[in-house]
């Protein structure tokens, strides 16, 4: 496969999800699913509701009033006997209407005096059929499918205790460069690594998790040591700088050395330019590794560029639809480039943050997204894509 050098921002995306394919799946109990992502379509073990039940408080009531009342229903303990004409039975919202009652008589309307209940039954009955929302056999939610609160609830309505989702892709996150410092205020030429902080949390957002992490120094045979730990280790590699062409840029060299393959050398977008894509074979296995650039927004800039759409690959999940915004203001991108500038929306209007540097996070840390902006100029009022952070 030929390599893609300065490639499209819309191709290099492309050929992320390419490069991953799913990984396995395990079985996890719906009180846990929030947040996972279904390998498989999941369809109702049982009607819902599975009987006639009360949709409010009041009276099941048989016949034509007044009626008698001969006793209550509580949710969960059904009345066994048939309700004869001329009576009624109090009941809560959800219990079991008793065979014979044709009505729920609300709470709201209905007067009880010496023994009996009238009142107004108003339109419809106030009683949900069994099946109405669900059948037997009903498809819930397709293979791919991210589980919110509600669908974990709605499985476990209908009957589910546990469900397949695809397995949290590992991520192993090398840390390049030796003038990185984890702890402390930066001096002497040292400045404090941000994207060890921040990546972990991107990774999680997006569905994945970092089972390990390596900072290495600028140093060929340990930048190649760790990489080889790193692809046995995990399903994805993440490596932060070093993707460059200088002296002491060394995961082109490592790749190589490793016999992996380059895919994406460079793409045409700002910031975020020297990333590179590439696979490293470990036996039977072919592990993506992701190069993001060490300037700190270049490096989200290329996570969301590259990362992002491979995870969503390892996870089987289908890719959020393009959203549509309105530039606030003029935007522009330089020639032959994609320009992702960060900012927020609001009731459809994108506006750009301050302080947007390759190596500044100040204004991507007040920021909820990306505008896409195509080579050119785009005026206010305009429509780009927006592209949100996880």
């Amino acid at each position: 496969m030929t390599v893609l050098r300065e490639a499209a921002w819309s191709s290099a995306r492309a050929a992320a999800r390419l490069v991953a394919k799913r990984v396995d799946s395990e079985c996890v109990p719906v009180a846990d699913l929030d947040g996972r992502v279904l390998a498989e379509e999941q369809h109702a073990l049982c009607r819902l509701p599975s009987f006639d039940s009360s949709a409010m408080d009041g009276w099941a009531v048989a016949g034509t009033g007044p009626w008698e009342i001969v006793g209550d229903v509580a949710a969960g303990h059904p009345w066994q006997e048939r309700l004869e004409p001329g009576t009624a039975v109090r009941i809560a919202t959800g219990a079991v209407v008793p065979e014979g009652a044709g009505h729920v008589l609300r709470w709201e309307r209905a007067s009880v005096e010496q023994g009996r209940v009238t009142g107004d039954l108003g339109p419809g009955t106030d009683i949900r059929p069994a099946g109405e929302e669900v059948e037997v056999g009903d498809l819930i939610a397709t293979a791919g499918t991210q589980v919110s609160p509600a669908l974990a609830g709605f499985l476990a309505a209908t009957g589910h205790d546990a469900v397949e989702v695809v397995r949290r892709p590992r991520v192993a996150l090398v840390l390049l460069g030796d003038e990185l410092l984890s702890s402390g205020v930066p001096a002497s030429g040292r400045v404090r690594d941000s994207l060890g902080p921040q990546l972990p949390g991107w990774v999680s957002r997006c569905g994945a998790e970092v089972v390990v992490r390596h900072q290495v120094a600028d140093d060929l045979d340990s930048v190649l040591t760790v990489l080889r730990s790193a692809a046995d280790e995990a399903d994805l590699v993440i490596t932060t700088g070093g993707t460059a062409e200088g002296p002491r840029d060394h995961v082109h060299g490592s790749i190589e050395s490793l016999g992996g393959r380059l895919v994406v050398d460079r793409v045409a977008v700002r910031p975020g330019h020297p990333m590179l894509l590439a696979t490293l074979s470990r036996g039977d296995r072919t592990v993506p590794l992701v190069g993001l650039p060490g300037n700190p927004h270049s490096a989200v800039v290329g996570f969301v560029t590259l990362a992002m759409p491979a995870i969503d690959v390892l996870l089987g999940r289908t890719p959020a639809p393009v959203v549509k915004v309105t530039a606030g203001e003029e935007l522009r991108a330089p020639a032959g480039h994609t320009r992702l500038i960060a900012g927020n929306v609001s009731d459809g209007i994108f506006q750009l943050s301050p302080y947007g540097g390759s190596a500044m996070l100040r204004g991507l840390a007040q920021s909820s997204g990306f505008a896409i902006v195509p080579e050119g100029v785009r005026s206010r009022g305009s429509v780009v894509e927006w592209l949100p952070l996880p």
